[in-house]
């Protein structure tokens, strides 16, 4: 029977509560709007409108922990979270110990707009960061690429409420406060594939109510905020992420992640049943203003970093073959299988394709740095090239020293089974190459 925990406790305060000198739900000042409706010329509530104004930002009253990107302290990281990876591969627990490595380190933070005390890092640094954290554990790099992702969105296009936001900041400076875009179903599957979520938000007097149910979310038993993609019942309907707290009231986490790879990110489903937020945690879109790749899948630079992990799982695979053919001295060679030319042509295809992938990452990190928004866009292209490099490249180390790349007591055939992973993520190969093959016709047909 599937083991299921409920969180229950409340975060942001209960639907209805009032502050002081604030109206009751339901009840307005005078020339004021009431809760849940517009006045005349304005957007619906919870639509962003076009005359909406940027929100008003305030010098943070904290400081966060600069982040050392350097090669040596990143190297430092890998090694920590490697302590630990196979223990929470086999267990399939949720990796708190390298997620406090992480902490310590103040990489939980790195995307943090400078307004807001961060110090945010190039596209170029990400692409090392993750590569380093892949390589160590990448169960804990997919977690953390979900929280530095949002706040590197946010740094970009500001869309929390302010005073939520700089909460979150301020609380992340002495704890791991973890956040991720919730946004597959089970029955739906992921957004990348077109379509309306069948979890819905409703308004209320005093705010919003959530119902629906979520597959594939990543770090679930961690996160501090789940950004759940929804949808209205209009006509029209309103799409955003709305801000949940992941311990608020109705919020229950179905632990059904027992996957081949990436066994410890805690990528369980999501029960929301009633759950109330209040008006300003979702500001939706209607979707006939939605772009048709709104849900394409991570492009620009945490494309590149989601990438990146994954050609640092298969640098680790790199590193074990290389220490396995270089110890190996079968009794019927009498000499490390390393100097042998079969196992060093593998070597050599195996650094080919990592050589390969990540001249293909950084290059495009470094453009998109410089400000090239073609960069931008091959991102999803970049994503099907490098993770393909990836793949062949750990599965020729586990076809050259055969069982020992498949037993356990080996690191290799984890690092087969995470590599693996990186084919789910979106855009899959198939849209990626839709998509590219469709710009590319576009193109034409615009020039004739």
């Amino acid at each position: 029977m599937t083991d299921t925990i409920v969180q229950r406790v409340d975060a942001v305060g209960r639907a209805g509560e009032v502050r002081p000198g604030e109206a009751r739900p339901g009840e307005a000042r005078p020339g004021e709007a009431r809760p849940g409706e517009a006045r005349p010329g304005e957007a619906r509530p919870g639509e962003v409108g076009p005359g909406d104004s940027p929100p008003t930002f305030h010098p943070p009253a904290f400081r966060l922990p600069v982040a050392d990107l350097s090669d040596a302290a990143l190297a430092a990281v890998t090694a920590r979270l490697a302590l630990t990876a196979e223990k929470y591969d086999r267990s399939a627990e949720f990796p708190w110990d390298g997620i406090r490595v992480l902490h310590e380190a103040g990489l939980l933070t790195v995307g943090v707009a400078a307004r807001y005390g961060g110090d945010p890092p190039s596209s170029t640094d990400l692409v090392r960061l993750f590569e380093a954290l892949g390589k160590g554990d990448p169960s804990v790099a997919l977690i953390a690429a979900m929280t530095i992702f949002q706040h590197v969105h946010q740094a970009a296009a500001p869309w929390w409420p302010e005073e939520l936001y700089e909460k979150v900041v301020a609380d992340s400076a002495t704890n791991a406060v973890l956040l991720n875009a919730i946004r597959a179903e089970p029955e739906w599957g992921a957004p990348a594939r077109g379509g309306i979520p069948a979890t819905k938000i409703r308004r209320t007097e005093s705010g919003w109510v959530i119902n629906g149910h979520k597959g594939f979310a990543t770090g679930s038993e961690g996160l501090a905020y789940h950004l759940v993609w929804v949808a209205t019942e209009d006509d029209d309907p309103l799409l955003a992420h709305a801000i949940v707290p992941g311990t608020a009231r109705g919020v229950e986490i179905v632990r059904t992640w027992d996957h081949l790879g990436q066994r410890a990110t805690s990528t369980h489903d999501v029960i929301y049943t009633d759950v109330h937020i209040p008006f300003e945690n979702f500001r939706g879109t209607p979707k006939s203003k939605l772009s048709p790749e709104a849900g394409a899948g991570a492009g620009g630079a945490s494309g590149l970093a989601v990438s990146a992990l994954y050609v640092g799982v298969a640098r680790a695979a790199q590193e074990f073959f290389t220490k396995f053919a270089s110890e190996r001295i079968p009794t019927s060679l009498g000499r490390p299988i390393a100097t042998t030319e079969r196992i060093q042509s593998v070597a050599g295809e195996i650094e080919t394709q990592l050589v390969q992938a990540e001249e293909v990452l950084f290059g495009l990190a470094r453009r998109i740095d410089e400000g090239d928004q073609q960069a931008s866009a091959r991102a999803l292209v970049a994503k099907l090239l490098a993770t393909r490099s990836a793949i062949t490249a750990v599965e020729a180390a586990v076809a050259a020293i055969g069982n020992p790349g498949l037993t356990r007591h080996n690191p290799l055939e984890r690092h087969l089974r995470d590599v693996l992973s990186s084919r789910v993520h979106p855009p899959q190969d198939d849209a990626a190459l839709l998509i590219a093959g469709r710009r590319v016709l576009a193109t034409y047909a615009a020039d004739r």
